[in-house]
């Protein structure tokens, strides 16, 4: 891009759940500050365009262009012991000569590479083309610190105490994280995760998609880097929340069914791109749905037995009858009141719609921002991830949703428990406590990424170091 705006590389690592933020983060630094930008997005599916990536994305500006790296195959590799991070990490690695000979080829090379946090391997790129390098966590602060903390833990015991005796961890900024929340790949002691919280620290600086009055103990302590062994130079940025717009366009049968109920009396439920119920489970929420005699939206997907994240980089490709895995009678039963979508619904169109007034979420990340930004409650109900660290987050000490005692991964939640939280969360008084702070902080995003907001200045912080850096390159190069 020869456009004399400063130019920085954005690195996205597979899964819409990274591709939207680091987007939306690409969109902001064009739209906002006037730098030009280039997104590059690893991927393992060779049947993606990206003619599909931009209607996806919704990008218009000449100065923001999206590269499809050549998909990377690591099918003979991988099999049923291989996890999610693990497959991340290989797709990553198989992808950086792809990445390193398209920036080669730039006419004007990058002064930045943001990558987000499952791509830090990516930084060896950024070193060799002396570009700065930042990461962009696309989850919460929390992880952040359960991250950047991981690898520096003084004393082995501590971990070990967790694990055997399934006692708290305790983590500068946050409260204790119980064993049955905590990461997996923590518990695991897996080496990319470590490794990965290790490369962190190393950048330049650290992009977070939250904002001050959403999380502010554990970003005043991540700020303190003697607290969690962060090196002075990788400052942390919260600049969220970034969340994919609301597209006008999509006007189809979900949101013509939404313009004709009452206010704040719809509650949506889905799991997201990549989450999935056992059969057992999949009934027990329809009756759940029926019962609590609340109208509703249910995107469902076909059930996966013992396998939460089935269709986090795949479809299931499984009979998608609803009359194979719904109760019999259930569509007929509440026509009047819910609304069934096979697979995908245009989620963001549909949390912004007046008549939502509960979302029964995985509480993926985006979606939980998605949900707050619009003032809507949740049902968090996680299912892989980090997802059960941030149920906790949500409905514990940010005070947005609630939750069951039962850990869904590890049992099946009842039909009347499902009905209790549904009420609990839309009309009862109990749950007024929870509509009411998630209004407030629906105001408080506002605030926080308005011209003169924390979360803006922020990231201006970010675009003034990159056009100090390419200042400085200039005048080198004469």
């Amino acid at each position: 891009m020869q456009t004399g705006k400063v130019h920085v590389a954005l690195v996205a690592s597979p899964g819409m759940g990274h591709l939207i933020p680091v987007l939306e983060l690409g969109k902001r630094l064009v739209s906002h500050h006037g730098f030009s930008a280039t997104i590059f997005v690893v991927t393992m599916d060779a049947s993606l365009s990206r003619s599909q990536l931009l209607k996806v994305s919704g990008i218009t500006d000449d100065f923001l262009d999206v590269v499809l790296l050549p998909a990377v195959d690591i099918s003979a590799r991988v099999d049923k012991t291989i996890g999610i991070l693990r497959q991340m990490a290989m797709m990553v690695h198989e992808a950086l000569p792809s990445l390193r000979s398209a920036i080669l080829a730039m006419e004007v090379q990058p002064i930045a590479l943001i990558v987000d946090m499952f791509a830090t391997e990516a930084f060896v790129v950024a070193e060799e083309f002396m570009m700065f390098k930042y990461v962009f966590v696309t989850t919460n602060a929390w992880f952040l610190a359960l991250t950047v903390h991981g690898p520096n833990l003084d004393k082995e015991v501590d971990r070990d105490d967790h694990i055997n005796n399934q006692k708290p961890i305790h983590i500068p900024g946050c409260e204790p994280v119980r064993f049955v929340d905590c990461y997996e790949q923590f518990l695991r002691r897996n080496k990319v995760y470590f490794r990965m919280g290790t490369e962190i620290s190393t950048a330049d600086g650290i992009l977070v998609n939250s904002f001050y009055d959403l999380e502010p103990l554990t970003l005043a302590a991540l700020h303190d880097t003697r607290k969690v062994g962060l090196a002075p130079k990788a400052p942390v940025h919260p600049i969220g929340p970034l969340v994919r717009p609301v597209e006008l366009s999509l006007r189809g049968e979900v949101l013509r069914w939404l313009d004709m109920q009452p206010k704040e009396s719809v509650l949506y439920v889905s799991f997201g791109s990549g989450g999935t119920l056992s059969a057992k489970q999949t009934i027990e929420l329809a009756w759940g749905l029926e019962n609590s005699q609340q109208r509703f939206i249910w995107v469902v997907r076909p059930p996966v037995e013992n396998d939460s994240a089935a269709t986090v980089f795949k479809s299931n490709g499984v009979n998608n009858d609803f009359l194979d895995y719904l109760p019999e009678g259930f569509l007929n039963r509440t026509c009047k009141n819910g609304l069934v979508v096979p697979k995908w619904a245009p989620q963001t169109e549909i949390l912004s719609h007046p008549s939502i007034g509960g979302f029964l979420s995985h509480c993926g990340w985006n979606s939980s921002l998605e949900s707050i930004v619009n003032g809507v409650p949740m049902i968090v109900w996680p299912l892989y991830a980090e997802q059960k660290m941030n149920a906790t987050v949500l409905a514990e000490h940010i005070g947005v949703a609630t939750r069951s005692k039962l850990l869904a991964p590890k049992g099946v939640v009842g039909r009347d428990a499902i009905a209790a939280m549904i009420r609990k969360i839309m009309v009862d008084k109990e749950g007024e406590a929870i509509r009411a702070k998630v209004k407030m902080l629906k105001s408080c995003a506002v605030k926080a990424l308005s011209n003169g907001g924390s979360s803006y200045n922020a990231l201006a912080t970010v675009a003034e170091e990159c056009k100090i850096g390419m200042q400085r390159r200039n005048a080198k190069t004469g």
